[in-house]
């Protein structure tokens, strides 16, 4: 077992979540970012009136990226799947493709392109590692995130529709 050093520790923990009431639908994301060596953290949220819930996992980490000032070690914690596998096994075979992805009918654009090109950008500037947790399983700041996400698109649910 490999012993962790300064060097090899996240200086912060970025706890995302992204929420749709539909799919598509109003959407929100929200993150937690914790500063590990003082304690520190800043949460944040926002929301779309119409998007997907993989675009909102995405935009949840997006975000909590972009606040980071400096190259940063970073332990990134979501509940997504699709946001963790795309990071870890899908991007570089995109990029060398194109930005296509095969499939059966040969080959296609990736979903959701620009959010994919926003996080290879960012991924750039920082060392990054990934831990996925359960979604709805008791973890505290998933759900914390979860909350702060659904609030965020609630917003849009109170509005009536403009006919």
């Amino acid at each position: 077992m490999r012993q962790s050093t300064p060097e090899t520790e996240p200086e912060v923990r970025l706890f995302a979540d992204g929420a749709c009431s539909g799919n598509p639908g109003p959407g929100g994301w929200a993150f937690v970012l914790r500063h590990l060596p003082t304690g520190k953290e800043l949460e944040c949220s926002g929301a779309e009136p119409q998007t997907t819930n993989n675009r909102m996992e995405m935009m949840a980490v997006i975000r909590g990226l972009q606040r980071l000032k400096r190259p940063t070690r970073v332990e990134v914690v979501t509940d997504s799947t699709y946001v963790g596998t795309g990071i870890t096994q899908w991007l570089a075979k995109w990029k060398a493709n194109g930005w296509r992805r095969r499939s059966r009918s040969g080959w296609e654009p990736v979903k959701n392109e620009d959010l994919w090109r926003e996080l290879d950008r960012l991924l750039s500037k920082h060392q990054v590692t990934f831990r996925y947790v359960r979604g709805h399983s008791g973890h505290p700041e998933n759900q914390r995130c979860d909350r702060l996400a659904v609030a965020a698109y609630k917003k849009y649910l109170d509005k009536p529709s403009q006919t």
